[in-house]
Protein backbone atom coordinates (compact mmCIF):
# COMPACT_ATOMS: atom_id res chain seq x y z
CA UNK A 1 0.00 0.00 0.00
CA UNK A 2 1.33 3.44 -0.89
CA UNK A 3 2.09 6.04 1.75
CA UNK A 4 -0.54 8.69 2.23
CA UNK A 5 0.33 12.24 1.10
CA UNK A 6 0.29 13.53 4.68
CA UNK A 7 2.87 10.94 5.72
CA UNK A 8 5.06 11.89 2.78
CA UNK A 9 4.85 15.54 3.77
CA UNK A 10 5.88 14.76 7.34
CA UNK A 11 9.06 13.07 6.10
CA UNK A 12 10.35 16.36 4.71
CA UNK A 13 12.88 17.65 7.19
CA UNK A 14 12.72 21.13 8.63
CA UNK A 15 16.10 22.20 7.10
CA UNK A 16 14.75 21.31 3.63
CA UNK A 17 11.74 23.55 4.15
CA UNK A 18 13.93 26.38 5.46
CA UNK A 19 16.19 26.09 2.42
CA UNK A 20 13.16 26.39 0.15
CA UNK A 21 12.04 29.54 1.98
CA UNK A 22 15.52 31.07 1.76
CA UNK A 23 15.38 30.68 -2.01
CA UNK A 24 12.05 32.47 -1.98
CA UNK A 25 8.60 31.52 -3.04
CA UNK A 26 8.42 33.32 -6.37
CA UNK A 27 5.06 33.91 -7.91
CA UNK A 28 2.91 32.36 -5.21
CA UNK A 29 1.21 35.70 -4.65
CA UNK A 30 1.41 37.05 -8.20
CA UNK A 31 -1.00 35.56 -10.73
CA UNK A 32 0.88 37.26 -13.59
CA UNK A 33 4.32 35.93 -12.61
CA UNK A 34 6.35 34.82 -15.59
CA UNK A 35 4.10 36.34 -18.25
CA UNK A 36 6.14 38.00 -20.97
CA UNK A 37 9.45 36.78 -19.53
CA UNK A 38 9.18 38.89 -16.40
CA UNK A 39 10.94 37.56 -13.33
CA UNK A 40 8.70 36.69 -10.40
CA UNK A 41 8.25 39.35 -7.77
CA UNK A 42 9.82 39.04 -4.33
CA UNK A 43 8.42 40.29 -1.06
CA UNK A 44 10.07 43.21 0.72
CA UNK A 45 9.50 41.88 4.23
CA UNK A 46 12.04 44.12 5.94
CA UNK A 47 10.43 47.25 4.50
CA UNK A 48 7.01 45.97 5.51
CA UNK A 49 8.26 45.30 9.07
CA UNK A 50 9.73 48.80 9.35
CA UNK A 51 6.54 50.41 8.08
CA UNK A 52 4.38 48.32 10.43
CA UNK A 53 6.59 49.25 13.40
CA UNK A 54 6.45 52.93 12.43
CA UNK A 55 2.66 52.80 12.09
CA UNK A 56 2.36 51.05 15.45
CA UNK A 57 4.53 53.66 17.16
CA UNK A 58 2.71 56.61 15.59
CA UNK A 59 -0.72 55.20 16.42
CA UNK A 60 0.15 54.40 20.03
CA UNK A 61 1.68 57.83 20.67
CA UNK A 62 -1.19 59.51 18.84
CA UNK A 63 -3.80 57.57 20.83
CA UNK A 64 -2.17 58.51 24.13
CA UNK A 65 -2.15 62.18 23.13
CA UNK A 66 -5.70 62.14 21.78
CA UNK A 67 -7.11 60.46 24.91
CA UNK A 68 -5.80 63.45 26.92
CA UNK A 69 -8.03 65.84 24.95
CA UNK A 70 -11.66 65.86 26.11
CA UNK A 71 -14.22 64.86 23.48
CA UNK A 72 -11.84 63.07 21.10
CA UNK A 73 -12.14 59.57 22.55
CA UNK A 74 -13.68 58.04 19.37
CA UNK A 75 -10.69 59.23 17.36
CA UNK A 76 -8.39 57.73 20.00
CA UNK A 77 -10.17 54.37 19.78
CA UNK A 78 -9.75 54.49 16.00
CA UNK A 79 -6.01 54.93 16.49
CA UNK A 80 -5.99 52.02 18.94
CA UNK A 81 -7.72 49.83 16.35
CA UNK A 82 -5.17 50.76 13.69
CA UNK A 83 -2.35 50.09 16.18
CA UNK A 84 -3.72 46.59 16.80
CA UNK A 85 -3.79 45.91 13.06
CA UNK A 86 -0.20 47.17 12.75
CA UNK A 87 0.86 44.93 15.65
CA UNK A 88 -0.72 41.86 14.03
CA UNK A 89 0.92 42.70 10.69
CA UNK A 90 4.30 43.20 12.36
CA UNK A 91 4.01 39.87 14.17
CA UNK A 92 3.11 38.06 10.93
CA UNK A 93 5.99 39.64 9.00
CA UNK A 94 8.48 38.78 11.74
CA UNK A 95 7.16 35.21 11.78
CA UNK A 96 7.70 34.96 8.02
CA UNK A 97 11.25 36.29 8.38
CA UNK A 98 11.94 33.88 11.24
CA UNK A 99 10.67 31.06 9.03
CA UNK A 100 13.43 31.97 6.58
CA UNK A 101 11.73 33.85 3.76
CA UNK A 102 13.98 36.39 2.04
CA UNK A 103 13.09 40.04 1.95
Amino acid sequence: MDAEPNQERSRTSDPDRRAAYREGLPGYHDPTAGIGGATPGRSALTLRAVLAAFGLLVCVVGAVLVFRVPGLAPFGWGLVAIAVVALIDLAWVLYRKWRGEPG
